[in-house]
């Protein structure tokens, strides 16, 4: 079936910061780029069901027309993935043709050197293609989000109704990431599930894509800017140049894979000492995977990129685009006791956090300076995603049960593919089963036994530190 949507103005405008570093990385990925859709599963409340296909497809058609990052397409001859036509879930659907709607963002914005390569580009109305399926709706998503999507041609969600007798049992939402990021993704769910119960959702959108660009353009967006090239200026001249430079000798095929462990002693372990010493849950994490790749690379100082969300401003907290990119935490490893890396951890998160919001641009030429000077690349190719909601410090856990809990550990692989941007990726994730905690990595520069012994090696240091390294909490 196919929705109708029409929402106000169209217009073009350069790509946001977060697109951009995001468009950067999937023209690296590429052809595996599909690795960076996503997608939510919405099951239909009861109090908005029996839900028909027809209001279903009303709530969505709104919820295209209220977030422009929706119906934004890219734009512009610059380098990128090439497509050959929609995915074979499109068959059948009719979207609208690509055009410029507006002046070309030179134009626009009077920078010509700023606009260079691709930019956005914001439809008013179109058609959507949305899948229907009867079944299991996580084996929905995973079909709707097998292929990468054209980001020419394609529009940026790809929606699908899953039906039980006529009726509207879930719907399913796949994401192109260069519209939205996993905070972003819950804001549409928020305002999808308002729109099936009440009809509409209160008070006026959040800001847009357009409107995000048009103020990073800005002065006040070059001086934040600014600020945070500032750091990555600085710490670029000390760390090492790359975190995993040793090719290694046994080479997986195809050369990048997944490991994740999936652990309930890791879990309590870290929400302990997070209670005990008054930090969050994933500054815990970052200290010990930066320990942990300094023991396997033996640097002496862990150069890391944490995903940072970037919503810390009031006029991005809902906003529907893709506002995260990646900060630069840098941690001196020589200091002792876990608890004292932790102590400094805090403090090196908060500049990696501030540095996230930054110009790619600019990120570039300090990457291609740093790198004349030092006389060798400098990259980290090594970064962190806490991609989990909520923080739980706890201190309460004993150590017999976390001990207990390691029997429980789970290890598998679940992915592998031909090209990554990267060399070493963590992601960590809340699963039924406890903490989740996935390493995608290049064999070429980190084999899969070494891999299992990093994931097997953290939750190790982690169970070891909440009770050998960790003071009693008091009171």
């Amino acid at each position: 079936m196919e929705i109708r949507f029409a929402g106000g103005r169209a217009g073009t405008a350069p790509l946001t910061w977060g697109q951009r570093a995001i468009w950067d990385t999937i023209v690296k990925t590429a052809p595996d780029d599909r690795y960076f859709n996503f997608g939510r599963v919405l099951a239909v409340p009861g109090r908005a069901r029996p839900l028909t296909p027809a209001r279903a497809a009303e709530a969505l058609g709104a919820l295209v027309a209220r977030h422009e990052s929706l119906r934004t397409r890219l734009g512009g001859d610059g380098p990128g993935p090439g497509r050959s036509g929609p995915p074979p879930h499109a068959a059948g659907g009719s979207a609208e043709p690509y055009r410029t709607a507006g002046p070309h963002p030179a134009e626009e914005y009077g920078d010509p050197s700023r606009a260079a390569g691709p930019y956005q580009v914001l439809e008013s109305a179109g058609v959507l293609p949305v899948a229907v399926a009867a079944g299991d709706p996580d084996r929905f998503l995973d079909e709707l989000a097998a292929t990468a999507f054209d980001y020419a041609a394609e529009w940026p969600l790809r929606a699908g109704l899953v039906v039980d007798g006529g009726e509207v049992t879930h719907i399913v939402l796949v994401f192109c990431h260069l519209a939205a990021d996993g905070l972003g993704a819950e804001v549409v769910l928020r305002d999808l599930r308002l729109l099936l119960l009440r009809g509409s959702v209160p008070g006026p959108p959040p800001p847009q894509p357009l409107d995000l660009a048009r103020w990073q353009e800005s002065g006040a967006g070059r001086r934040v800017a600014g600020i945070a090239a500032g750091h990555w200026e600085q710490e670029y001249r000390r760390v090492p140049p790359t975190m995993f430079g040793r090719p290694a000798g046994d080479a997986a095929d195809p050369p990048i894979w997944r490991a994740q462990i999936v652990s309930r002693a890791m879990d309590l372990a870290v929400r302990r000492i997070a209670a005990v010493h008054s930090a969050s849950t994933s500054t815990v994490l970052l200290a010990a995977a930066s320990a942990m790749v300094g023991a396997v690379t033996g640097h002496g100082v862990c150069a890391m990129l944490p995903i940072v969300g970037n919503r810390f401003r009031g006029d991005t907290v809902n906003a529907v685009t893709t506002l995260s990119q990646e900060g630069l935490f840098v941690l001196d490893l020589d200091r002792g006791p876990f608890t004292e890396l932790l102590r400094a951890a805090g403090p090196a998160a908060l500049r990696a956090y501030r540095s996230a919001y930054h110009d790619p641009r600019d990120r570039d030429r300090l990457t291609a300076e740093a790198s004349r000077e030092r006389g060798t690349p400098v990259h980290p190719y090594c970064c962190f995603n806490d991609l989990r909601f909520a923080d739980r410090p706890d201190a309460s856990p004993g150590e017999a049960e976390v001990r207990r809990a390691l029997a429980d550990t789970a290890l598998s692989w679940p992915l592998r593919q031909e090209r990554l941007n990267c060399r070493f990726c963590l992601h960590v994730t809340d699963e039924p089963g406890g903490l989740g905690v996935s390493l995608t990595a290049d064999t070429r520069f980190l084999p899969r036994p070494a891999m299992e012994r990093y994931l097997l090696g953290l939750e190790s240091l982690l169970v070891e530190a909440a009770f050998r390294d960790v003071l009693e909490p008091v009171g």
